[in-house]
């Protein structure tokens, strides 16, 4: 299983704009229900920073496929302060989809 965490912190400008387009995927996404597929958000406490983990056995799975991905891909360098992408390896997990 491949697997992203991808890091960016949102301008405060367009943080409304991009709530509505990421709650457009996920949407997407829980409609599909693409199998062996996972994407989590996790929004910091900072409010505008962001954190997504996505998984599957076929990096980018079915995300290009989504029309509200491609909106929400559309401005996403200028929506942005920062961005980062790295691959990792899952060491443990405990009730996390598993």
């Amino acid at each position: 299983m491949e697997t992203l965490l991808i890091t960016y912190r949102v301008r405060a400008d367009r943080l409304d704009e991009h709530l509505t387009l990421l709650d457009a995927v996920h949407r997407d996404l829980t409609r599909l229900r693409p199998p062996g597929f996972r994407y989590l958000t996790l929004r910091l406490d900072d409010g505008l920073s962001f954190v997504d983990v996505v998984m599957g056995p076929d990096l980018p799975g079915p995300l290009p496929s989504l029309e509200s991905f491609g909106h929400f891909r559309a401005e996403l360098d200028e929506r942005c302060e920062q961005r980062s992408t790295a691959e990792f390896t899952v060491r443990g997990s405990y009730g996390m989809g598993e």
